[in-house]
């Protein structure tokens, strides 16, 4: 049995290519495989294969849409991670959730925020004025 006729090799490769797998990921490669296979040959042929753009830039773009899309947080932070591992910065991927901000506003700017805030760990400065805290 080939890897692509094995759901347990074939979710063990799509980890190895992507970097990560989504909970959906491993429902469909047990329950309905024929439709995986055919969604993540589409996934690679526009995201995966060697193209004009880099791996990084379509992680970036990946970000700002997911963000977008009002994505769960666990699946922007598995971008972020992974682009910061191709050697994105974290300026640059919130320059790319940045981009968010005209077209979709600061309710959606806001969720692709905290993800990357809680991946790279940043701060912020605190008013020494009082003030009602917002994030509650």
């Amino acid at each position: 049995m080939s890897a692509a006729q094995d759901p347990q090799e074939y979710i063990n490769e799509m980890a190895r290519k992507r970097g990560y797998v989504l909970d959906y990921h491993k429902v469909m490669a047990k329950h309905d495989f024929e439709v995986l296979q055919a969604a993540n040959e589409l996934v690679d042929a526009a995201y995966l294969k060697q193209r004009t753009l880099d791996r990084k830039t379509k992680e970036l773009i990946f970000i700002a849409t997911q963000t977008i899309l009002r994505a769960p947080k666990g699946q922007i932070q598995s971008h972020i991670r992974l682009a910061l591992d191709l050697g994105a910065t974290p300026q640059e991927v919130l320059e790319a959730i940045e981009t968010t901000l005209p077209e979709a506003g600061v309710i959606v700017f806001s969720a692709g925020f905290e993800a990357w805030k809680e991946v790279v760990d940043a701060d912020g400065i605190e008013p020494t004025v009082e003030v009602y805290n917002a994030s509650e």
